[in-house]
């Protein structure tokens, strides 16, 4: 019997709780639990320019041949173009150039991959708390993980701490930092904060690994970037793994890119051929559908203004939904011990809500979220947020 001492790995949290909640009859139950956008409906939409650059693609689509291992040459221009800047130095000196993956978790994937065989020896700093599939992918790659403080045990953002931690980080390490739009607490570096990192990173010699998941989901596109493109400006080198997901609803497509940054455009040409090679032995070659229907939108003018404004109402609508939600506690006295939630930025928010709050919520409100109290603030039904405030103010209430 070969597989007799195989033993049932626990399922994932999150997926867990998606299927309670789908088999929950409550008609008034919350899913505040897995990380994808939803409209006002409750739906995760299908935005119209995706549909739009499907249609085209249907039409003019000439093969379904495979793509190569940095994958569709356009989207790889274009997706670099959207996180660097149009008019990035790096881009036309030719430092900088993007491997499409499956999803921005395959462009993780990659990073690990790569780290561990051509940067041996090299340990991986992630924040405290951060994305948990963050810790098994850098783990699984066999690299050695560490952490820095990012939320203090009152729920506050603790930036004091992060970089005491941070300037004493062994000269060479990798430090993965969140662009925006921290994934799960939602508090965000300010421009000065990520100045001071800058300086800790340039001075210990350490290799940023920037997690670009939410791009357009806070101020705007454009304005989502900068902590990026600074960190891609001032230093000779740098990573940036860039999600699809979010900002073009692509979640089932699974498209992503790992940018490198070099410092030289023959030193490109040398990780990104490592990159091709690892890639190879992963997923072979990437799927093209999303990163072809990405390309369509942002090679399009029209298209990509389209895009765009949908983006903009998405982000809108988030942001809607914290001052809500703040709003709306205040007449049961909890505006201010919740208000960084209108603080926090992006789909995320660590409420602070304990383990036995949040179980007290899924079993007497149906209001699903992860027992680390982390909420997906695009869950909320904004025709309904009085009801999910008087959840919040009856497990509160002791």
């Amino acid at each position: 019997m070969h597989f007799a001492a195989i033993g049932r790995v626990p399922g994932d949290p999150i997926l867990g709780l998606m299927e309670s909640y789908a088999k929950d009859p409550n008609p008034q139950k919350f899913d505040l639990g897995v990380g994808v956008y939803k409209d006002a409906q409750g739906l995760t939409p299908i935005l119209q320019a995706v549909k739009r650059a499907e249609q085209r693609l249907v039409e003019q689509q000439t093969t379904k041949t495979y793509i190569g291992g940095h994958g569709n040459a356009a989207f790889g221009t274009l997706i670099s173009e959207l996180v660097l800047g149009a008019e990035s130095p790096l881009l036309k000196a030719r430092r900088a150039g993007a491997t499409q993956t499956p999803g921005g978790t395959g462009a993780l994937r990659l990073s690990a991959d790569f780290i561990a065989h051509n940067l041996p020896g090299r340990g991986v700093w992630l924040s405290n708390p951060t994305w948990p599939i963050h810790e098994s992918i850098f783990a699984k790659a066999g690299l050695k993980v560490s952490h820095y403080p990012y939320v203090d045990s009152d729920n506050r953002l603790d930036v004091a701490a992060m970089l005491a931690t941070l300037t004493n980080v062994p000269k060479g390490d990798v430090v993965l930092l969140h662009a925006c739009y921290h994934n799960p607490s939602g508090f965000d570096l300010s421009r000065d904060d990520w100045r001071q990192v800058l300086e800790i990173v340039r001075e210990r010699q350490l290799l940023p690994l920037i997690d670009f998941a939410y791009q357009g989901f806070g101020d705007g596109l454009e304005q989502d970037a900068w902590a990026v493109r600074l960190f891609a400006n001032e230093l000779p080198e740098v990573l940036i793994t860039s999600s699809c997901s979010k900002n073009f609803g692509l979640y089932s497509d699974r498209v992503g890119a790992l940018i490198v940054c070099a410092d030289a455009a023959e030193k490109l040409l040398d990780v990104r051929s490592q990159l091709a090679f690892i890639a190879r032995n992963l997923w072979s070659t990437p799927p093209d559908h999303g990163a072809a229907v990405v390309a369509t939108i942002l090679g399009d003018a029209a298209l990509k203004q389209l895009w765009s404004t949908e983006v903009e109402a998405m982000r809108s609508r988030i942001a809607q939904l914290r001052s809500g939600l703040v709003e709306a506690l205040a007449p049961h006295g909890l505006s201010e011990r919740f208000a960084h939630i209108g603080v926090q930025r992006g789909m995320f928010s660590y409420t602070g809500l304990s383990a036995g709050q949040v179980q007290q919520l899924r079993e007497k409100h149906s209001v699903y979220m992860v027992s680390s109290g982390r909420a997906n603030v695009a869950g909320i039904d904004e025709t309904r947020l009085g009801l999910l405030a008087e959840a919040i103010a009856d497990v509160c209430k002791d």
